[in-house]
């Protein structure tokens, strides 16, 4: 599956963004995920909706700012990130993985399909 991220961009603290995800066959049947990369720093985990939307999971960092979702019939995925902060800006990635098993789902090495990533810069 080919994923393609979008919706990056400039915004001030206290902000939103929507950023998408758009794939090239239906995902119904993968875990969904969106990771992020600042400058200097590892690939880290965001959110992710595991297979057939059965459940959601959010890195304590963005939980209760950030919400992911799907629309299957568009094959998109979205994680709309509210109240944005300085430190939630990172080239933002997002990944899919078929036969992922719930206990490996904020890890960057079980996902082995990714978008381009799409920037998100917060100012202050």
């Amino acid at each position: 599956v080919q994923l393609q991220a979008c919706g990056g961009g400039l915004v001030q603290a206290g902000g939103s963004l929507r950023l998408s995800c758009a794939a090239s066959r239906r995902t119904s049947s993968m875990t969904m995920a969106w990771f992020r990369q600042a400058p200097g720093k590892e690939r880290e985990f965001v959110a992710a909706a595991f297979r057939w939307s059965s459940s959601t999971h959010y890195a304590d960092s963005v939980k209760g700012r950030f919400t992911i979702s799907r629309d299957s019939a568009k094959n998109t995925q979205y994680v709309q990130m509210n109240s944005l902060k300085p430190e939630d800006t990172a080239v933002y990635y997002c990944a899919a993985e078929t036969s992922l098993i719930l206990l490996r789902v904020r890890q960057v090495d079980a996902y082995n399909y990714w978008g381009q990533g799409t920037l998100v810069t917060v100012s202050s």
